[in-house]
């Protein structure tokens, strides 16, 4: 059962790490939104057949790469690894 105002969680996430820079740009509600949002299968600004592949890799295995543009101004990534083992929260500049 849903409990109004909490999305349904979609995505595996594993461990969950992040950058120390990711750490040190973003605050906690950043984070824990963007998980939440990753989370829930909202992939934030990813488009075209980068949002086509993590929704392929709902069903069918696969990476899931999200990335979230917080009123703050600093983008950031989200990255589960294929086996769900590992979620990553990361600036792009340290890809």
């Amino acid at each position: 059962m849903n409990t109004p105002g909490i999305p349904t969680a979609v995505v595996r996430l594993g461990r969950i790490v992040a950058t120390a820079n990711a750490l040190r740009s973003l605050t906690e509600e950043e984070i824990l939104l963007g998980i939440q949002r990753h989370q829930a299968g909202d992939w934030g600004s990813i488009e075209g057949t980068d949002r086509k592949a993590n929704d392929r890799a709902l069903t069918h295995g696969g990476r899931i790469h999200s990335a979230y543009d917080p009123p703050s101004g600093i983008r950031f990534w989200i990255i589960t690894e294929a086996d769900r083992s590992i979620t990553t929260i990361l600036l792009p500049e340290e890809y």
